[in-house]
């Protein structure tokens, strides 16, 4: 019936049935035995520690206990009817306590037997005693693949399991008859000179001990072996759909550096590119030179000059009679963007465009009829660039700004406007940490720009308590009267029942107090306002015609004003710390001394005292990457992103980086001698692909 036993639906499975097997499908997606047996447990609990009874304390979380049973009595009445044991080892006795279940205790607990008692103890009336504990017969009995467990899986579950009795209890016995009825069935997904050259173990023994572990070595080697298979698999995914992209699409051929980037880095750029920009710079002209698509994602910290090396891409493009298109996720960064070209072209060498919701109908027109003779160079703007009207004379690279902004489809049409598709260069102000670049991001290119252009002063970063309030309006003051400017940023617009927070709007009216009219202005952008509103307010803190930006996170990314030197984040401790990185990121612009103060409550947890500490301690985007990355884990980071996000079931990103080196490295090796897939070594590899149905396409590549 079915093509393996592992097949089987859950249903069939001795204490299903058709009910339980439909929840286990909605809670876990798991149908049949096969999928169950890749839900792992998320964590162990070690059977092999004995104590004492005269050793335990309240504070114990699980511990267990060999001892006999002095007496067994029911106590109580009707709904209070409970069994009370008394339970004895050498150094002296406590109680173990059923308040259900009580006939199966008294069918299976037996006066002057020993057992194993396993649970959490509490302290009560002077003696110990734990309530509805695990237990089992002593000398424990081996019952075959998965007996004598020493240290117990646990898994995670949900309310509609656990009221089926389908716990972290009930799901390891389930596990256990997979395993025991058909692990034996399990086939090898990796090649043997994968398994040989980092000593890895089998599928199969590897799937019994991440389950069933025999001690804590077998684990280890089950981790490890189950890791590297997920981390390896999406490598060869990503690696190979890079490969065969750049042998199916070509690119133009940007052969010739001519007038335009020559003029520009030789007489009209007012300052030195940094080490990183050049080399960033370098990579993407070698790019551009081999006739294949460049798929290029640029990382910068905020500040780091991505948008120059972005202008010379494009100027390169069109130094070889290609356009070039740049898209931002805002409109408000659109028009930055435009300006900051416009501003470091000084008027020559090309025609910048803009096209953003708000470009009238009629400049809409004329704008079209420019496209499409080649008049512009280089267009500026919003979604609005995807439209069908939207019509190239030869579009040869896109710039996408902020890419996790744009669905993917949105991404896809602006590459469809050109017969040969046109080179992509991505950038990001986020920075990513290395191992998410390499599964987020891993069929692209990365270029990083791990340095700030020189003078730079680098922002002074300081934690203030609410009773050091008056301090921060104080710095704030005295900024405005060198006649600077300062943000607020405030995690809530409304005052919430639930969290404790200093809202925006109460934030106002204490401010209005301690800044007041005429003397002062205010700008007020919040995710609520109209965008009509948001703009208005925003440009008129641009125009330096408000000195106080009080904002939510709206203006997390794209805001560029060189005069504000204040960043306040009020309720800082609320904040992930990559969101806080780019909020200090709106400051810092221009050559004066910036600052970022980082309003918080007295007492902090762990992970936000951490957090603050690192922002006061580093300005450095990537240390604070890898710190939010080991805090958050990749779920958090990356699940706001429309595409690409990393699932994975037993390997940690955080953790995990030699693994990943490892693995990617095994299949770059792999791809470069096979880069079909096809040597009977790899055989397996193609079977098993082919079987999950991965996307991956292992058509001959002529």
């Amino acid at each position: 019936m079915y093509a393996s036993n592992l097949e089987t639906p859950l249903a069939y499975l001795k204490g299903v049935g058709p009910k339980r097997a439909e929840l286990l499908h909605k809670e876990l997606g798991c149908f049949t035995c096969e999928q169950l047996l890749h839900y792992y447990p998320f964590r162990y609990i070690d059977r092999t520690r004995f104590y004492k009874i005269a050793e335990l304390n309240p504070d114990m979380p699980l511990v267990q206990i060999i001892g006999k049973v002095m007496s067994r009595e029911i106590v109580g009445e009707k709904q209070k009817r409970r069994i009370v044991v008394r339970f004895q080892d050498d150094t002296g006795i406590m109680e173990l306590v059923w308040f259900q279940g009580l006939k199966w205790v008294e069918d299976n607990i037996f006066t002057g037997n020993y057992y194993i008692a396993f649970g959490k103890p509490t302290f009560f009336n002077g003696s110990f005693s734990i309530s509805h504990p695990d237990l089992e017969t002593y000398p424990r009995k081996n019952t075959g693949i998965t007996g004598n467990i020493t240290l117990q899986p646990i898994y995670h579950s949900t309310e509609k399991l656990k009221k089926n009795f389908l716990d972290s209890k009930g799901i390891q016995k389930l596990q256990q008859q997979v395993v025991e009825q058909f692990a034996r069935e399990v086939r090898e997904t990796l090649p043997q000179h994968i398994l040989d050259k980092y000593k890895l173990i089998s599928k199969k023994d590897a799937l019994i001990h991440i389950h069933f572990p025999a001690d804590a070595k077998w684990l280890q080697q089950a981790e490890r072996r189950l890791k590297f298979e997920e981390l390896f698999f999406i490598q060869l995914q990503l690696l190979h759909n890079k490969h065969l992209r750049s042998l199916k699409f070509k690119g133009a051929l940007f052969s010739n550096v001519g007038t335009r980037v020559n003029r520009f880095y030789s007489e009209i750029i007012p300052f030195d590119l940094t080490n990183a920009q050049k080399r960033v710079v370098k990579e993407i002209r070698l790019d551009t030179q081999r006739g294949a698509q460049m798929n290029r994602l640029v990382q910068g910290d905020v500040g780091s000059g991505k948008t120059v090396v972005a202008l010379m891409s494009m100027l390169l493009a069109n130094d070889n009679g290609c356009q070039a298109c740049m898209m931002a996720p805002t409109e408000i960064l659109a028009r930055q963007h435009y300006e900051s070209l416009v501003g470091m072209l000084k008027g020559e060498l090309v025609n910048v465009a803009i096209l953003t919701g708000s470009t009238t109908k009629k400049q809409r027109t004329v704008l079209h009829q420019q496209l499409e003779s080649g008049e512009i160079d280089i267009l500026v703007g919003t979604h609005a660039l995807i439209e069908d009207k939207v019509r190239f004379k030869n579009l040869g690279l896109v710039v996408i700004d902020e890419q996790h902004r744009f669905g993917v489809e949105q991404r896809a049409k602006l590459w469809r406007k050109n017969v040969v598709p046109p080179h992509i260069l991505v950038m990001t102000a986020t920075p990513i940490p290395r191992t998410l670049a390499m599964t987020l991001y891993g069929d692209l290119d990365v270029s990083v720009i791990d340095e700030l252009p020189a003078g730079r002063k680098p922002i002074q970063t300081l934690h203030f308590v609410e009773s050091r309030r008056m301090r921060m309006f104080g710095m704030m003051k005295e900024e405005i009267a060198k006649g600077r400017q300062v943000y607020i940023v405030y995690p809530l617009i409304k005052e919430s029942e639930k969290l404790d927070l200093l809202h925006l709007e109460a934030g106002i009216e204490q401010l209005s107090y301690q800044f007041p009219r005429p003397q002062y202005q205010i700008s007020i952008v919040h995710g609520k306002l109209s965008n009509a509103d948001k703009q208005f307010e925003m440009q008129q803190f641009i125009d330096g015609k408000t000195q106080i930006m009080v904002a939510t996170t709206v203006i997390e990314v794209g805001v560029n004003v060189p005069n504000a030197s204040v960043m306040v984040i009020e309720n800082a401790e609320r904040f992930g710390l990559s969101q806080l990185h780019q909020l200090r990121g709106r400051v810092g612009r221009g050559a004066e001394q910036s600052f970022c103060i980082l309003m918080s409550k007295d007492k902090l947890n762990p992970t936000s005292k951490k957090r603050i500490e690192t922002m006061v301690r580093t300005n450095n985007g990537f240390e604070i990457s890898e710190i939010d990355l080991e805090l958050r884990g990749p779920g958090d980071i990356t699940g706001t992103m429309q595409s690409g996000t990393v699932e994975l079931k037993v390997a940690d990103l955080a953790k995990d980086q030699v693994i990943l080196q490892e693995a990617r490295n095994t299949v770059i090796e792999l791809l470069d001698k096979d880069p079909n897939v096809q040597l009977p070594e790899n055989i397996l590899l193609r079977n098993y692909l082919a079987k999950k149905h991965t996307g991956i396409s292992f058509d001959k590549i002529s």
